[in-house]
């Protein structure tokens, strides 16, 4: 297929594709879907090799979020039997962070619900950090706390912080219908200020909400535009108990599609397999392994993942290898520019410019702290009404309970 040659051929240049052709990807037929992975896989392949990077969550405060998030199990209204608590003590963080580390993971996401920190939030973070690190310091953290202020992310910095997650979820055109207490401009804003602080960006997008071919096509645009470093594919859990309970738009096969667009749009960039990979991918797990160098070991905020184990099975029975400690997982070109650049650069060289609960990061169960995730009550399918309750359940082990973590 001519399509696929060109955008093979430009993710191996590290060009970017036009808008016509991200949409045609997503467009391709069941037909030809094999042929689209290959595509990806061949791109992902020259930049990552066989590498899966495990990250692992923490929530560090779950529920009572004041946001309207309408696809978050933590948002302002929410009837979601999820579980609510206030700050872990870091030394609760840090024992739950050891059951991912020990599990493989590589990098523990830090993630609290509420609109944004506040500026001794800040310091229990950084307390956080710093107990985290003093067992481990080889770990990368990444930090999801909401909207930021001015001097917030240079302070994140300063105490160990490597990376902040802050999502754009969809397209600035229709990101009003998704949330009204805050804007997309606000969450451009805040990615910005933590790129600036020197923190490594984290941020991805919600798929499956109702939104459009070109909604997606936008969104990862944009976060290839503002410098996004990592960026995770969260795919819409309808959670009951929230507006969009109901919205089950998803195959595995446009799962597949969604992930293949991203990739050759960010062809060097961190793409990783974030909330609802278990509910929508389910037995074609593997094959986005070859599109994605990224995923969640275990369970996320609100939701159950499936066992840490049976992920590290399906990384080896698909004949990838878990990313080490030591191992780079940037391209080299992209690790030396400092942040610069975005996803990918246009034109075949690097660019020196910059560049899985709460406003920040509510989402289906992924992103870096997206909040959302498997409920426990049943939700529709889209063909009828029978109960889902094999697909969706909601945390109830790990940080915050009195049941070991699942990692």
């Amino acid at each position: 297929m001519d399509l696929l040659d060109t955008l093979t051929a430009k993710g191996l240049r590290r060009e970017t594709p036009t808008r016509e052709e991200a949409l045609a990807v997503l467009a391709t037929t069941d037909d030809e879907l094999l042929d689209v992975v290959a595509a990806a896989g061949r791109v992902r392949r020259q930049w990552f090799g066989r590498r899966v990077k495990l990250n692992y969550l923490v929530n560090l405060k779950s529920g009572l979020c004041p946001e309207d998030c309408n696809y978050c199990s933590q948002r302002l209204g929410s009837k979601a039997e999820i579980l609510k608590y206030t700050w872990l003590k870091p030394e609760q963080a840090a024992e739950a962070a050891a059951a991912g580390l020990a599990g493989g993971a590589k990098r523990v996401c830090l993630v609290a619900s509420g609109r944004g920190p506040t500026d001794r939030d800040i310091d229990r973070v950084a307390d956080t950090i710093a107990a985290i690190k003093d067992a481990n310091e080889a770990v990368e953290v990444c930090a999801c706390l909401g909207l930021l202020s001015d001097n917030q992310a240079e302070r994140l910095k300063a105490a160990g912080a490597d990376a902040y997650n802050h999502n754009l979820n969809t397209s600035e055109a229709t990101y009003g219908d998704i949330t009204t207490t805050h804007t997309y401009a606000d969450r451009v804003d805040t990615v910005t200020k933590a790129h600036g602080a020197g923190l490594s960006a984290c941020s991805g997008l919600i798929a499956g909400m109702g939104e459009s071919d070109a909604d997606l096509v936008d969104v990862v645009f944009a976060l290839r535009e503002i410098g996004s470093d990592s960026v995770p594919v969260n795919f819409l859990i309808p959670f009951e108990g929230t507006p969009l309970a109901k919205e089950w738009n998803l195959t595995p096969q446009r799962c597949l599609r969604i992930l293949a667009m991203v990739r050759f749009v960010c062809p060097d960039v961190e793409v990783r397999i974030a909330g609802g990979r278990e509910v929508h991918l389910r037995s074609m797990q593997p094959l986005g392994l070859h599109i994605a160098n990224s995923i969640f070991l275990g369970d996320y905020l609100t939701s159950e993942g499936q066992a840490g184990q049976t992920d590290l099975d399906m990384i080896a029975d698909a004949g990838f290898e878990v990313e080490g400690a030591g191992e780079p997982t940037l391209p080299r070109h992209r690790a030396e520019a400092a942040l610069g650049g975005g996803c990918g650069t246009g034109g075949g060289g690097c660019s020196d410019a910059s560049g899985t609960e709460a406003a920040h990061a509510c989402g289906t169960g992924g992103g870096c702290g997206p909040c959302g995730g498997h409920g426990d009550a049943p939700a529709a399918t889209p063909e009828n009404d029978e109960l889902r309750s094999d697909l969706v359940r909601v945390r109830r082990r790990g940080a915050g309970t009195e049941l070991a973590p699942n990692a």
